[in-house]
């Protein structure tokens, strides 16, 4: 019998979902790694002018609306499309949000932009999320779901790496539009590559639990209506580029408690599953917390890096908008290792509770460096910049291709693409409460009050987290 082929020891339809991943964090690091610049740098240097909190509150609501593009897609991929059709035509949407960004100036082709690629990201994140976890469903790989999760991480990150070298590259010798028609490139190879190997999951090519005639009768309302509601709430002027961010924040908060209502009493989930359903709950707040101390690296960490860092390496500067490639670096260096890690612990690895509150302490400590060199009053160098950044990401990878895994580890059958998208729920919560923090307390002025608030929130509530580890491990003995 010939030996089924592999991709390092994984199932072979994760090199596929590998790759395009890669591309599509490419396409959009390539973007986000230059959109701060874009937004707050003056008109003659080729920005929009914004001031810097309004900057950084879109950026985060921006980031928030991605993750709520999931639900969306969760459903959508479980009902209408499957999770490999959902993927795939998401993508093209990506790449249509990077033409907009490349060839329509002002404030119009950004928020038009914007509003693509984060329908199309959302498009992407649940499915392929969902398809990963699926690789492991049978008994063959069942124990190689974290190390798989943790590889299929390194292709973020190597797209999240070599995205803004391009993209910053382009950005300081001829424009920001030119980066973000980089962007739209390396979505479009990333689709022709995927393409190639569509067949692989042909399982996933038809929806799970599809629509009966009635029901799509009423989902085509639905969805009128809802376009109809959202064009005149938007045209009422009742929600603004300022105060967006908090209508999300509000909005989304709601969503993720009436979604964790309905799977709390519904009769097709039983006993079990509620209660892994009860301590996820107390790990969805720790996922929101961290994502809000982690935002920053996104505003505060890049303005200070534009700023205040020495980027000199010899007599090489550092663009500005290298900085995501260089915490990116760290993700390629450390994940393969921490894979490993937890491979080779075993049964004696931390529970999954306990990843989860040493990721908040892990990235609070990311801030101590800044409160350290801002109190000297001598500027970072460059390699101290690196290792702060690399605390922030060995916390991050306690926490977050962990956090996907945990997702599909206790979603009921019927729920496995939504389950995803409810976890990427914690994601928006804690991007747009990042970018509330960012936008209410930050003072470029004097900064140093403002990382003293993120170091004892993440303090704080790592701690918190940490005492109640045991009981929540208890709740989750069979999973976690």
């Amino acid at each position: 019998m010939q030996q089924e082929k592999q991709f390092f020891g994984h199932p072979r339809a994760l090199g596929n979902l590998f790759h395009v991943e890669l591309w599509e964090r490419f396409s959009y690091y390539g973007m986000q790694a230059i959109l701060l610049f874009y937004m707050y740098y003056a008109m003659t240097d080729g920005g929009l002018g914004m001031d810097k909190a309004i900057a950084g509150g879109i950026m985060g609501a921006y980031s928030g609306s991605i993750y709520v593009a999931t639900l969306g897609a969760g459903w959508i991929a479980d009902r209408v499309l499957g999770a490999e059709r959902t993927l795939f035509y998401s993508g093209m949407v990506i790449m249509a949000g990077h033409i907009v960004l490349a060839i329509v100036p002002g404030l119009e082709g950004l928020i038009f932009g914007l509003i693509l690629v984060a329908l199309g990201s959302g498009g992407v994140k649940a499915p392929v999320s969902s398809m990963v976890g699926s690789l492991y469903d049978n008994d063959q790989y069942r124990h190689l779901r974290d190390s798989g999760f943790s590889l299929f991480y390194v292709s973020i990150n190597i797209g999240a790496f070599l995205g803004p070298l391009i993209t910053g590259l382009l950005q300081n010798k001829v424009g920001f539009h030119y980066g973000f028609g980089a962007a739209a490139v390396g979505m479009g190879f990333g689709l022709f590559q995927y393409s190639l190997g569509r067949k692989l999951l042909v399982q996933h090519q038809s929806a799970p639990n599809p629509l009966n005639p009635q029901e799509k009768k009423q989902a085509l309302i639905g969805l009128g209506m809802g376009v109809l509601v959202l064009v005149a709430v938007i045209a009422s002027g009742f929600i603004t580029l300022t105060n967006f961010k908090m209508v999300l924040f509000y909005s989304v908060l709601a969503i993720a408690c009436l979604y964790f209502a309905r799977l709390l009493t519904d009769k097709r989930v039983d006993s079990v599953k509620k209660g892994h359903i009860l301590a996820y709950i107390p790990l969805f707040v720790c996922i929101c917390i961290f994502w809000a101390l982690f935002f920053q690296n996104f505003t505060a960490l890049m303005i200070y890096f534009e700023s205040t860092v020495n980027r000199m390496f010899g007599s090489f500067e550092f663009p500005e908008a290298w900085q995501p490639s260089m915490q990116s670096f760290w993700v390629i260096a450390l994940a393969g290792a921490m894979s490993a890690l937890w491979r080779k612990l075993g049964k004696n690895a931390p529970s999954d509770p306990v990843k989860f509150a040493l990721s908040l302490i892990f990235a609070a400590l990311t801030f101590v460096f800044f409160i350290y060199h801002i109190q000297s009053g001598s500027p970072m160098p460059i390699w101290v910049y690196m290792i702060a950044l690399g605390v922030l990401t060995v916390a991050e990878l306690m926490i977050s291709p962990i956090s996907l895994s945990f997702a599909t580890k206790i979603a009921p059958d019927f729920f496995k693409t939504q389950m995803i998208a409810l976890n990427f729920l914690g994601l928006s919560i804690g991007l747009t409460l990042g970018g509330i923090l960012f936008g209410n307390f930050y003072d470029e002025a004097n900064p140093l009050g403002f990382y003293y608030m993120i170091l004892g929130l993440g303090l704080g509530a790592g701690v918190i987290f940490l005492l109640i580890s045991p009981i929540l491990k208890k709740m989750l003995r069979d999973v976690a």
